[in-house]
């Protein structure tokens, strides 16, 4: 963890969440400051049909909400698409872009990610721009080439650490319970970081690099630990408050 980097703890619901998940939601938002003694950000990104009660949730609470996705234009003939200032709109903060399932399921180009990058900022949000590896390309000893390619199409050439943060998740990992090791997410994080420098300058020294990939509160401290790793984007164990609350003790001094 980079110590003059104020680490953030990002929950992704995905497609998952009704009214009565709320309930878990101010569980979360409640207990959070006390979680982690106040050392870190924290941040759940729900569902569309969520976002607007549960920012009224966590209002005044410790704890931020986001949207999954956006459509890259401000509006228009798109139907069933949300738009970055529709999500705006209904209180939130961060906007998950170019996450793997949005890769692979919906066919979506680093170019496409980029675009909606910049529509997150348009919308006066921050872009959690995700990047990751296939079980296929690890193998193949391709990862650092396809964060070169990903980095390079994905992120806008005027990103700041104020309006991006990057997600390192290994596609593979994700929700499998399988894990990296800390060598492999130490090299994948410090060539992230490198390439951000090359591309962002200053602002690459202080871009936010989070891990996501079957976090959870056993394996949290150590992966956390390593260099470059500021915070981590959590998706099945952001279901459930002990265990979203569970990761954030982690910083807890």
């Amino acid at each position: 963890m980079s110590p003059s980097i104020r680490p953030l703890v990002a929950g992704n619901w995905k497609m998952n969440g009704l009214s009565a998940d709320l309930e878990e939601l101010k569980a979360m938002a409640t207990g959070f400051e006390e979680a982690c003694g106040g050392a870190v950000d924290g941040l759940i990104c729900t569902p569309a049909t969520l976002i607007e009660r549960a920012a009224r949730t966590v209002e005044g609470q410790g704890l931020s909400v986001g949207g999954e996705d956006c459509h890259a234009k401000e509006s228009g003939a798109h139907t069933g698409d949300v738009s970055a200032e529709m999500i705006a709109d209904c209180g939130a903060s961060h906007i998950i872009v170019g996450h793997s399932e949005r890769r692979t399921d919906h066919g979506e180009s680093s170019q496409t990610v980029a675009e909606k990058a910049k529509a997150v900022w348009r919308g006066g949000l921050v872009a959690i721009i995700c990047v990751g590896e296939t079980e296929a390309q690890r193998k193949a000893g391709e990862t650092l080439e396809v964060l070169d390619e990903q980095i390079a199409g994905s992120v806008p050439g005027n990103a700041t650490a104020d309006n991006m943060v990057v997600a390192y998740e290994p596609v593979w990992a994700i929700g499998t319970g399988l894990t990296p090791t800390v060598d492999d997410v130490a090299e994948a994080h410090a060539h992230i970081r490198a390439r951000l420098v090359e591309r962002l300058g200053e602002h690459g020294e202080a871009v936010r690099i989070l891990y996501g990939g079957s976090v959870k509160p056993s394996n949290a401290a150590e992966l956390m630990a390593v260099d470059n790793v500021n915070g981590a984007l959590i998706g099945g164990a952001s279901l459930k408050a002990q265990d979203f609350l569970g990761i954030a003790a982690t910083y807890r001094g």
